[in-house]
């Protein structure tokens, strides 16, 4: 088969690793690609240019679309291309609100009794500004309504970070809300639906923040591993039967069927779950440390989702351990620069996969082009095993500015940083 990955980055990169590794693929295309994709399986054309996408795919043959990252689903890609009879890997324009929307999430939620944290709506800069001028209640969780790439949450401590948040992100129309600090421990986990059924991956740990011990602003996501001890067996069954079938129901009920990747967002007390956002697509870091460890074929498991038969395949993992770290540009979250050389690639390490997110190819040369830069994923018996092959690799990889946290699995691993 023939597959189009739509996006650039590590994630996707990632898919196309596999779809091509595990025999799913006679050939993928990546669209438009990074540094880390052979030159002839880049397609330049823009992730929003959607007839130009439609006719490439008729042009090669596509035999399978799967769309990465969450602003063509916020878009509507999946309609159209489904409306050009092109198969793809999705959910609708109307579903994808889960993500593109965190206050149609929480009405979902609400509704559907999902367990979710109490939260305050606010229409623009004015009204949230006063509420933040009469409460005195933090850690105070602020969230946007819309994409935001991963940094539309803050997490003040104090007025001062309150305001300095909204004064930064919110308008006169933004739609904002606030939401009551739940304490414990963060998990994601994802499951895969045929808009009926769906069926849960292992779990996985992001580290969101920028710097060590998780503190900094929020970013994309620094790093990952799994599976997650924190969701053991018993908990990833009431992960299944509370929160993750009662949304596709849910989504049914409201006929608004979910077909793809649903990605719940978790905060795990003891035996309490809520919650703290879903997102409509595969995860990015959490890719790089689940579909290395995934059993079967992923052209398997998304032909059974975009057929309807998701309940007939079988869906298991090694019981090997995986982790991701992040290699950034200085800057980053914040502004920072691009073109700088990377050096050290073609050093090939046993169980390492370096996934290439902000890369691209300049005569030869793999430069940065953006914020999260490369992905050095290793897979290991014991997670401490993962984490001392990935960070070794990672000491041969360097570029201009290059930085990394050190203790990506630090929970797990009773507080420990890399060797």
């Amino acid at each position: 088969m023939k597959y189009l990955v739509i996006g650039s980055g590590g994630r996707e990169h990632c898919i196309a690793w596999r779809l091509l590794s595990d025999g799913s693929a006679s050939r993928v295309f990546t669209l438009p690609g990074n540094g880390g994709i052979p030159s002839d399986s880049r397609v330049n054309i823009a992730i929003d240019d959607f007839d130009r996408i439609a006719s490439f795919c008729a042009s090669v043959g596509i035999d399978m679309v799967v769309v990465g990252p969450e602003v063509p689903l916020a878009a509507g890609i999946v309609d159209f291309l489904t409306e050009k009879n092109i198969p793809v890997f999705g959910p609708t324009q109307k579903a994808a609100m889960l993500e593109s929307s965190k206050l149609y999430a929480k009405y979902i939620m609400k509704k559907y009794s999902i367990p979710t944290a109490e939260s305050r709506e606010f229409n623009g800069k004015a009204e949230i500004m006063e509420f933040i001028e009469k409460e005195n209640i933090y850690p105070l969780v602020i969230k946007l309504d819309a994409l935001a790439a991963g940094k539309g949450v803050a997490i003040p401590t104090n007025r001062f970070e309150a305001l300095d948040f909204i004064n930064s992100n919110v308008k006169e129309n933004t739609r904002v809300f606030t939401e009551t600090y739940l304490e414990g421990e963060e998990a994601s986990v994802l499951g895969i639906s045929d808009g009926v059924r769906i069926k849960c991956l292992i779990a996985a740990q992001d580290h969101k923040r920028v710097f060590e011990g998780d503190i900094g602003p929020n970013t994309g996501g620094m790093g990952a591993y799994a599976p997650a001890p924190v969701v053991t067996p018993a908990l990833m069954e009431r992960i299944q039967k509370e929160i993750m079938q009662p949304v596709i129901d849910g989504m049914n009920a409201e006929s608004v069927p979910f077909k793809g990747v649903l990605y719940a967002g978790l905060m795990i007390n003891k035996d309490k779950l809520n919650v703290l956002e879903f997102n409509a697509r595969l995860g990015d870091p959490e890719t790089q440390v689940i579909l290395p460890l995934l059993n079967e074929r992923l052209g398997d498991i998304i032909g059974a989702a975009v057929s309807g038969n998701i309940d007939k395949q079988e869906i298991s993992f090694s019981d090997m351990h995986a982790i991701t770290v992040v290699m950034a540009s200085a800057g980053y979250p914040g502004a920072y620069e691009k073109g700088k050389p990377v050096s050290g690639l073609n050093a090939g390490v046993e169980n390492v996969t370096v996934f290439h997110a902000g890369t691209e190819e300049k005569n030869g040369q793999i430069v940065t082009s953006g914020g999260r830069v490369l992905n050095v994923s290793a897979t290991g018996r014991t997670l401490a095993d993962a984490r001392d092959t990935a960070y070794s690799a990672l000491r041969g990889i360097s570029f201009e500015g290059a930085f990394y946290r050190s203790d990506i699995a630090h929970r797990a691993l009773g507080g420990k940083t890399k060797p």
